[in-house]
């Protein structure tokens, strides 16, 4: 049979086997359009007032909007538009409103991002700025967080006369799900606060993992900061693997939120159907796969569905290169030393930034090996592949079809059991010893 899988902005379709056990999501189909769905949830918050009361109790301060990155494929440009005017409907001058990119560690955005997520009028007419993690000027909370950790704040956040978070509610490979909460944390938080909730006992701990809330460090963290700061209101979309709107939740941070991870984990979470001996994932397509470090969760997703010593064939389209300076760094660092990374992290006062990508990159090698970890691309160089502790097949545009399907064929050609992830991280399997 045939399976198409997302690759930068292209569709790549593969022969796979009609015994394979195919991960998909089984999401509905939109119900509505989008805008309707949306307001519709802001008309019928959960366990809120609906968004024209809430904003009624504004106090002095500029209405903050917090938005996710370019990162993440929330179609703003279609669904802004609408929630702006709703505030402004009801006495809000535009003056009075601010866009807030909730970047957390992730670069800035740039002009030409912010006309291609909020469309043309939106990035005109209205203030938009980004967070940066490690400025200067952001504000201390006055108690600390969940595990104790001192958290600062982006100013403008802190200082809003009244908080709006959105987000994306998808599987989360270490919070669990994302959206909700962790558009506070990390969203708008100091880089010294992202130590802490991505640091290297958090991701250590079993249920730090996709589909997992209760129990799990980063949510538990992200929880309490987000609470004490307080956010006013929260609206969180759904999308389905052909990036539409199915569903939006909006009201109480975290009862909105949890709703939305209970649906969620429904469609897009199901149990590992039997440990297959090769896994084949793409990374999500663009945006998610433009940076080697969001390719990462491609190939941890998959994981839990191979077994010990088996493989996983990943790819994606790295358009943007490895990730960071510092993420390249650390990568080149410990090229094919992952073990001694993972020992050095445990050091007293050791901390990398960017090293909780390479922390979960780590569960899939310690559970199949860097030789049975394939990485295909055509946006990155072999020598430099060759450095981020994967077998990498580093490849022109037009062999990225030809080289995925030759070495899923050479597997198959030793009888071996497949897993198919055409969606790669957006559908996250859970495994029998990880229900609990």
């Amino acid at each position: 049979m045939q399976a198409s899988f997302r690759y930068d902005r292209e569709t790549i379709t593969l022969r796979v086997p009609d015994s394979a056990i195919v991960y998909e999501s089984r999401f509905p189909s939109p119900a509505d359009s989008a805008n309707h769905l949306v307001r519709k949830a802001w008309e019928m918050p959960i366990a809120a007032a609906n968004l024209r009361a809430a904003l009624a109790q504004r106090r002095t301060g500029d209405v903050v909007v917090v938005v996710s990155d370019i990162s993440r494929p929330i179609p703003y440009a279609a669904l802004l538009p609408q929630l702006l005017a709703e505030i402004e409907s009801v006495g809000v001058p535009r003056s009075d409103i601010l866009i807030l990119i909730a970047t957390g560690n992730h670069r800035s955005s740039t002009p030409a991002e912010r006309v291609a997520m909020f469309g043309p009028e939106v990035a005109a007419q209205y203030r938009i700025e980004d967070h940066r993690s490690e400025s200067s000027d952001l504000i201390a909370l006055q108690a600390p967080s969940w595990s104790g950790a001192t958290v600062r704040l982006n100013r403008s956040f802190v200082k809003a006369g009244f908080r709006l978070i959105t987000g994306l509610v998808e599987p989360h490979f270490m919070a669990g799900f994302s959206g909700g909460r962790k558009a506070v944390c990390p969203g708008l938080t100091a880089l010294a606060t992202v130590k802490q909730f991505h640091g290297q006992k958090f991701l250590a701990d079993p249920h730090a993992r996709n589909g997992m809330l209760e129990g799990n460090p980063l949510h538990e963290e992200a929880l309490s900061v987000a609470r004490q700061i307080g956010v006013d209101f929260s609206l969180n979309v759904v999308l389905n693997k052909d990036r539409q709107v199915i569903r939006a939740f909006a009201g109480e941070l975290d009862a909105a939120h949890r709703a939305a991870c209970t649906f969620v984990r429904q469609c897009a979470c199901p149990a590992v159907v039997k440990p297959a001996d090769v896994a084949i994932t793409s990374s999500g397509g663009d945006p998610l796969d433009t940076t080697f470090y969001q390719c990462v969760k491609g190939f941890v997703s998959a994981t839990p569905a191979v077994r010990e010593g088996g493989m996983v064939i990943a790819f994606g389209g790295c358009r943007e290169g490895v990730g960071s300076s510092k993420y390249q760094r650390t990568m080149f660092e410990y090229a094919t030393r992952w073990r001694d990374f993972l020992n050095d992290i445990q050091r007293p006062n050791v901390f990398i930034k960017d090293q909780w990508q390479f922390q979960m990159h780590c569960r899939s090698l310690a559970k199949i090996g860097q030789q049975n970890l394939h990485f295909v691309t055509s946006g990155l160089p072999q020598d430099l592949l060759s450095r981020l502790n994967v077998h990498g097949h580093a490849v022109a545009d037009d062999e990225v079809k030809t080289t995925l399907q030759s070495l899923l064929d050479r597997a198959l050609l030793e009888g071996q059991s497949v897993a198919v992830f055409p969606e790669g991280p957006y559908c996250a399997p859970i495994a029998d010893d990880e229900h609990s």
